[in-house]
């Protein structure tokens, strides 16, 4: 035999195999799953289009609500899923090609959900693989699926699919969903704060029920409080008209002063007085999350980022040349948020000198410190009548103030704690303590052996 008969040979055998899997495969009966969605879109599967958005882990809640909100304006809808060993690692559209023909056994089955908060103590079911059947803004019908993480097979975050036969129905659909989704997102107006969770050192948002606080229980010097409050919420109040007048709205606020002063009760205290406002709270590693927080800060606006501790991320410029580059991450996310953004970041530390060559060399972060300093004799007065539940005689108070110069609010705090349980060891039955167990209590905290917890409730060294 030649080379060229060879080589026709071999062509026609070629083509022999490939009519013969065309015959095969179009002999296998067509999927219950495949027929379904082919039957609702009216379009063979390879001819289908998927547009998809992938969103954070945090936000599967917020695109639940948002395709529900699509899907009541265009008529009941019933979700049906997908059964089949290792669907979880695959896109949709790719399951409904491998099942069109049976070469993979997906059918259809039940849809997955999973509980997911939708605030400090509310929940709701999402679905984390499901598909629904329903029409594009243009009438054109289109199919829906959600999926939520599936970290074993390296997906996070959740994601939405828009299947149809043309691009164009699906994009709208899918932006569409995005807006609904904005419009009716869980976080706006809550408190939140970022973790990590222990897999993956995947980032979680966790919801914080809001404190109730009044200007009452906030001790500090005359005139503090309402300069913080006139700074943070102040121009909140007046955001339309500064906007017009030409001024920015985002602003910088830092609270310093020693451990157990009262900067983060300061802080309980504004979260308070702005119900409806956003709070986002970053602390320790979850700080590396920093430019999240901003994105979600701008987008659900008017929000508070609350940066608590930020001395424990700036390092003098004595240990690095360039400083440390997670506090310039958190500058470039303040900066990066928008003159225009209704957005404070408060930052507290215990360590201002540790900050201030920093926030001196890239100036426009803070536009007001704060010291919130050591309580003096009137302020403690105040924090023990305050603590004490007002029921302290005058005298006493005088003989305990002297007693604890320099001490802070945290230490008032256990202070009372302590003379509250000096007292319940005795007597059930009294609502509070008497200066005697105020005196055992006070004694105990003052002794040598307590050094060490006196430093950690704010104490001045010894």
């Amino acid at each position: 035999m030649d080379l060229h008969d060879a080589n026709a040979l071999a062509r026609a055998l070629q083509q022999l195999f490939q009519d013969a899997h065309h015959v095969i495969d179009e002999s296998r009966p067509v999927s219950e799953l495949a027929s379904r969605v082919t039957g609702h879109l009216s379009c063979a599967i390879k001819d289908l289009v998927c547009v998809t958005q992938s969103f954070q882990n945090w936000e599967h809640a917020s695109l639940q609500r948002g395709v529900d909100a699509y899907l009541a304006t265009r008529g009941a809808a019933s979700w049906f899923g997908v059964s089949g060993q290792g669907r979880g690692h695959s896109d949709t559209i790719d399951i409904l090609g491998m099942s069109r023909r049976g070469f993979e056994h997906f059918e259809i089955g039940a849809v997955d959900y999973a509980t997911t908060a939708t605030g400090p103590d509310q929940t709701i079911d999402v679905v984390t693989f499901g598909l629904v059947e329903t029409v594009a803004p243009d009438g054109s019908p289109i199919v829906i699926g959600l999926r939520g993480p599936a970290e074993m097979f390296g997906r996070e975050g959740c994601r939405v699919e828009v299947i149809a036969a043309s691009r164009a129905s699906a994009t709208a659909a899918r932006e569409e969903i995005e807006r609904l989704m904005r419009r009716d997102d869980v976080m706006r107006g809550q408190i939140l704060t970022f973790g990590v969770s222990e897999h993956r050192g995947n980032s979680l948002v966790t919801f914080l029920p809001r404190p109730v606080l009044g200007p009452d229980e906030v001790i500090l010097p005359e005139g503090v409080l309402e300069t913080v409050e006139r700074h943070v919420a102040g121009i909140g109040r007046h955001a339309e008209a500064l906007l017009a007048r030409g001024q920015h709205l985002k602003r910088g606020l830092l609270l310093h002063g020693p451990p157990g002063t009262g900067k983060t009760h300061t802080v309980r205290y504004l979260m308070s007085r702005m119900p409806g406002v956003t709070v986002v709270i970053m602390t320790g590693t979850a700080l590396r999350a920093i430019s999240d927080a901003a994105a979600m800060a701008r987008r659900l606006q008017p929000a508070i980022v609350v940066v608590e501790d930020v001395d424990l991320v700036a390092h003098a410029r004595r240990y690095s040349e360039e400083g440390s580059p997670l506090l310039f991450t958190l500058f470039d996310a303040m900066d990066g948020i928008g003159a225009d953004a209704d957005v404070t970041f408060v930052l507290t530390t215990n360590r201002a000198d540790l900050l201030e060559e920093a926030l001196a060399t890239r100036p426009g972060r803070v536009d007001l410190a704060v010291e919130v300093p050591r309580p003096d004799a009137a302020r403690r007065a105040a924090l023990l009548r305050l603590y004490g539940g007002g029921h302290l005689p005058e005298a006493d108070l005088e003989r305990l103030v002297t007693r604890t110069e320099g001490m802070t609010a945290s230490f008032f705090k256990e202070l009372l704690r302590r003379a509250v349980l000096e007292s319940l060891r005795e007597d059930p039955a009294p609502d509070r303590p008497s200066m005697e167990h105020l005196t055992a209590a006070l004694e105990e905290m003052l002794h040598g052996h307590e050094a060490l917890t006196r430093s950690l409730l704010g104490a001045p060294p010894e």
